[in-house]
């Protein structure tokens, strides 16, 4: 069984699960009005009231089998395709935790290990920028309404994501499965991109995403190289 709970405002859904979490059922949670969400490596993930989503769930870790990197895959995936079906949009993952639509940000997610009560839990925070139209400070921005034209009444929209998220995640396929299908949906992956490290630009050409959590890519200038989260950018 699984419960969904919708909370009127929050600062952060992260911080609100941890007190509502019922061991017997997989609890998630949902505003629309978060005043201090948290993104990956100490981001801010700022939200509009009541044009866009923030929701958490939490999972025990017993449930899964898979490495924490293969789930944050797999959580990309998950989300890539519920927005992929109800947009039919071009949506791709950008390594290695947002979401891409039609060039455009709409969507960053979390994953954070806490123990409540004795068991230990994932929890999975994601925000989706469902209505929003004003991206005039964040230019990578948009929202699946600005990238697609298409609009969605909220709480119907966070009803479906969940159910398909609490589906797809209770059937976890392999690690292998999950590292191929991953890198298949990868933004600009084998194509000429612009990175900047280290303050200094050059071209170069995402190979592909490993199982440890690295992006290799075949710089201009360097060479074939690996790297982590925050030791590259792509500009786009």
């Amino acid at each position: 069984m699984n419960r969904l709970l919708y909370l009127e405002n929050c600062v952060s859904t992260q911080d609100e699960i941890i007190n509502l979490i019922n061991e017997d059922e997989t609890t998630a949670v949902f505003t629309f009005n978060q005043t201090k969400g948290r993104g990956q490596y100490g981001n801010e993930w700022r939200m509009l009231t009541h044009q866009n989503l923030a929701y958490s769930v939490a999972v025990k870790t017993s449930n899964f089998n898979i490495s924490h990197t293969s789930l944050n895959y797999y959580t990309a995936v998950i989300i890539r395709d519920f927005l992929a079906n109800m947009a039919h949009a071009d949506v791709k993952i950008k390594w290695p935790n947002d979401i891409i639509i039609n060039g455009k940000k709409v969507c960053g997610f979390i994953i954070e290990k806490q123990k409540v009560k004795d068991t230990d839990y994932l929890i999975i925070g994601i925000g989706i920028n469902i209505l929003q139209t004003d991206f005039s400070q964040l230019p990578k921005a948009g929202s699946v309404f600005s990238t697609t034209g298409k609009s969605y009444d909220l709480v119907e929209f966070t009803e479906k994501f969940h159910n398909y998220l609490s589906t797809e995640i209770s059937k976890t396929p392999s690690e292998d499965i999950i590292l191929t299908r991953y890198n298949s949906l990868l933004f600009r992956k084998d194509e000429i991109a612009v990175f900047s490290k280290d303050n200094i630009r050059q071209n170069g050409i995402i190979l592909n995403a490993d199982a440890e959590g690295f992006l290799w890519i075949d710089l201009e200038k360097d060479g074939v190289k690996k790297f982590f989260h925050k030791e590259i950018e792509m500009l786009y």
